[in-house]
């Protein structure tokens, strides 16, 4: 029996599912957890919740988003499911959900996945979870639709950069066709997700790239937000998304860093890259993680001395 097969199984078994995932979530993240939630439930599952503490207003046009939960009453779920998540240490804030569930299940595509489910589905050559899931939906035998298919092509537009990484393949832009037959509107959702900006989160991108700074002849850029900067703009939860990528989208930066503040939580760190660093394993050292152009950490102190920790650490992945 493969592992599908037994996933499968498990789900058939279980009276009540958590669906879980990462902490700050992106949108492959959210796209994918809905994805499943809105298959799980047309699948005939009635005891399905999806809980992601803080979720992007961006992505709250998707189908069966107004459902997803912040917190649970259950503690003890038949079957967890974390999805596009590493690492146990990586799941958001309540990681009871998981630990205290009968029976764990990981569907993922990052190449450091710990294994940490009792049954793990990764394929670290997938460029976007979403992929890996539309294999597992259909093995299971469930018919992707035209709100599933919205939330899993939002996983890969997100996860892909609109198609413009390495690691989109033929095998992409044919799970998109198939999504498009199924009646999802491909340039509406790529618009929502990847154009439009709230004013908020202009304001908020455009005083990071007044901040930015380049470093070892332009092959370094870095930038950053504050929580003062929040509030200044009255920012939400996600308009930060895409920050991180001004500094990497300008001629000769191989590395773009972004750190932003996090009310009581400290520092988180965006790495971006090109070609010659794996940030990868930069985020590895500082307990985080991701993929080898695009990763991240949380971590304390001050931003004026995180910047230099991490710049030293870049010099050193840049000429090594």
């Amino acid at each position: 029996m493969g592992t599908l097969d037994k996933i499968l199984e498990e789900i058939n078994n279980a009276n009540s599912i958590v669906i879980l995932t990462h902490e700050n979530p992106d949108g492959d993240a959210i796209g994918t957890s809905l994805a499943l939630y809105n298959s799980l439930k047309l699948y005939g599952k009635s005891k399905v919740d999806l809980i992601i503490p803080e979720c992007p207003k961006t992505f709250m046009f998707l189908p069966g988003a107004e459902e997803i939960k912040k917190t649970s009453e259950i503690n003890n779920y038949d079957l967890a499911i974390a999805i596009d998540c590493a690492s146990f240490d990586m799941l958001c804030e309540d990681k009871d959900y998981f630990e205290n569930a009968e029976s764990t299940t990981v569907i993922d595509h990052h190449g450091t996945n710990t294994m940490y489910g009792d049954f793990n589905f990764v394929n670290p050559d997938a460029p976007a979870c979403a992929e890996v899931m539309i294999v597992a939906l259909n093995k299971f035998g469930i018919h992707i639709d035209k709100n599933i298919g919205t939330c899993l092509l939002v996983g890969i537009i997100t996860d892909t950069g609109g198609f413009k990484y390495q690691g989109v393949t033929a095998e992409t832009f044919e799970f998109v066709a198939r999504l498009l037959n199924k009646g999802v509107n491909v340039s509406n959702t790529y618009r929502k997700v990847l154009q439009v900006k709230t004013r908020s989160s202009f304001e908020l991108s455009r005083v990071a790239g007044d901040r930015l700074e380049f470093f070892n002849d332009g092959k370094v850029a870095f930038t950053y937000v504050t929580l003062d900067d929040y509030e200044k703009f009255g920012c939400s939860y996600g308009d930060h998304e895409g920050i991180v990528d001004i500094g990497r989208d300008i001629e000769g930066v191989e590395v773009s860093i972004f750190v932003r503040e996090i009310q009581g939580k400290g520092l988180k760190v965006s790495l971006r890259s090109n070609e010659a660093v794996d940030v990868d394993e930069i985020a590895l050292l500082y307990g985080g993680g991701g993929h080898q152009k695009a990763a991240g950490f949380s971590t304390k102190g001050d931003i004026e001395s995180v910047k230099e920790m991490i710049l030293q650490e870049v010099r050193h992945y840049l000429y090594n």
